[in-house]
């Protein structure tokens, strides 16, 4: 920890917040004369990479300034009224389990605005493409730095738009479609969601989580936690995904383009499990209690159809894509983030955080080298890569190939790397779970979820074998490119933090256990 002072703790994170706001408008904007570059779209992704990058340095400097013998407390804190008849207030925070998602939010648009400076998707304008990156990041940012439940509303719903048009104009076949599906899912889930926090705010008199935290439901009745933890969940659910409010996200990966998955993956689906436990963990213990068992049960059938889909998308023959297949591997996943809170418990909770972060950390690195494999191959159908390939990447390619490997070995949840402490941890949960939950029906979700590990491993090894593993000479006679150097600088990260967090995951784990038990104990521990 650096001794930096209460009020430049909270500048860096109002800073983090509002700067890529003010840069999306600055993007639109002509070019100052000595700034332009040698062509016009230069200058405009030059202010992208420098704008993710200075929201980076500032969530860095946040995490140095961040007192590690306290995470249980909410610190560089902001409160202004802001509408002072509905008592909604500008109210930010950060505590351990806000601190690691803000990091790697500003890590992952970073890292996707210097992989777009040298490799742009298709598309309308370059101007037009960055302001909606730094939209998008703000939303996400202030999502997991807000306290007040209108704001945590306002800045849910803030991405929604730019994602539909980063698909729409800048994405692959059927993009159209698969972006009218995203934005009418996840429309039709936020309105649903704000009927809940209505609910909760005008039930209880305010909108300030962290009272809400500390109050534990006590001011609402059961039955508004139930309507509450329903109408909430619902909405959570859907941009999470959750089996079987899911079906938008095959679509809008396959469709997205390179950036766009990964941001997709790596950081809006865990606003979904962020407010699961942000909000209806401690604002409605009694409600979640209530649907903790069903949330259980489908988060363990998510595990294992994730998994199904995963391996009938690999099989010979059935043309399956990779990003549709990454795709339906977060599905599985998501399902152990799930599983883990749904336990109720320390233990799962954590894994459950502790998987939202090699999810987003691993699944984007998935997601950046299958489409740096379209972009050399024109596709990402695993037929048709195969082929390509003549199915010896490690022989033509040993870099891409070497990379692919770890990222699989990693999503599959190998000892030693990110994957395996988070999925663990949520078995671990289920097999104690709180008390008053369903010991039995628990355990038979734990054995589910061990078999989906068993499924996930089957269909990553599926793709590397055929992906990877053939004779270069066997193969066509064509040169495949290695990885590039813009590659390794965007990638590299991701594959050194996966190793850390493999291998240290008591770094993470003290941040967000101290603050997860304070939270299932209504603020009182």
């Amino acid at each position: 920890m650096i001794d930096i002072s209460p009020s430049v703790m909270q500048f860096l994170l109002a800073f983090a917040v509002a700067v890529p706001l003010l840069g999306a408008v600055a993007a639109l904007l002509p070019a100052p004369p000595g700034l332009k570059g040698k062509n016009p779209d230069q200058a405009v992704l030059r202010h992208g990479v420098t704008v993710t990058g200075a929201v980076l340095v500032a969530a860095i400097a946040l995490a140095l300034g961040f007192d590690h013998d306290a995470p249980s407390r909410f610190q560089a804190t902001t409160d202004i009224s802001w509408i002072p008849a509905l008592d909604i207030r500008i109210h930010l925070g950060i505590d351990g389990i806000s601190l690691p998602l803000l990091l790697m939010t500003a890590l992952l648009f970073f890292l996707c605005a210097v992989y777009s400076y040298f490799k742009l998707p298709e598309g309308p304008s370059p101007k037009a493409f960055v302001s909606l990156l730094l939209v998008l990041e703000s939303g996400t940012l202030a999502t997991f730095a807000v306290l007040d439940l209108l704001l945590f509303f306002l800045a849910f719903e803030m991405v929604l738009i730019p994602m539909y048009f980063l698909i729409a104009r800048w994405g692959g076949a059927q993009r159209q479609a698969a972006a009218w599906r995203f934005i009418l899912y996840t429309l039709l889930g936020s309105v649903v969601m704000l009927l809940g926090l209505l609910l909760i705010g005008l039930n209880s008199g305010t909108f300030d989580m962290v009272a809400l935290a500390s109050d534990n439901g006590r001011g609402l009745s059961h039955t508004t936690q139930i309507l509450a933890v329903l109408a909430i969940g619902l909405g959570l659910a859907v941009k999470t995904p959750m089996w079987p409010l899911h079906s938008w996200l095959p679509d809008a990966h396959t469709a997205a383009p390179t950036v766009g998955s990964v941001l997709l993956a790596g950081v809006m689906l865990k606003m979904g499990t962020y407010g699961f436990v942000r909000i209806l963990l401690p604002i409605t213990p009694e409600g979640m209690h209530t649907f903790a068992p069903y949330l259980g049960a489908f988060a363990a059938v998510g595990i294992v159809y994730g998994s199904l889909a995963c391996l009938a998308l690999a099989r010979k023959g059935n043309k399956g894509d990779l990003k549709r297949l990454i795709a339906y591997s977060s599905v599985g996943h998501m399902g152990f983030v799930l599983l883990g809170i749904a336990t109720l418990t320390p233990t799962g909770v954590n894994g459950a955080l502790f998987a939202n972060i090699a999810h987003g950390l691993i699944t984007g690195l998935l997601f950046f080298l299958v489409g740096a494999l379209k972009d050399r191959y024109g596709s990402s159908d695993l037929d048709t890569l195969a082929g390509v390939t003549g199915a010896a990447l490690y022989g033509r390619a040993p870099r891409l190939g070497a990379l692919l490997a770890f990222a699989a070995v990693a999503s599959l949840g190998l000892p030693g790397l990110a994957g395996f402490w988070g999925e663990m941890l949520a078995l671990f949960g289920a097999f104690d779970p709180a008390e008053g939950l369903s010991r039995p029906a628990f355990l038979t979700y734990m054995a589910v979820g061990a078999f989906g590990t068993l499924l996930t491993a089957a269909y990553l090894l599926v793709v590397v074998r055929r992906v990877c593993m053939g004779d270069p000479k066997a193969g066509p006679e064509v040169s495949l490119a290695d990885v590039q150097h813009y590659e390794f600088a965007a990638w590299t990260p991701l594959v050194a933090l996966t190793v850390l967090a493999g291998l240290w995951p008591a770094t993470l784990l003290g941040l967000t256990d101290p603050a997860v038990q304070k939270l299932l104990a209504g603020g009182n521990a």
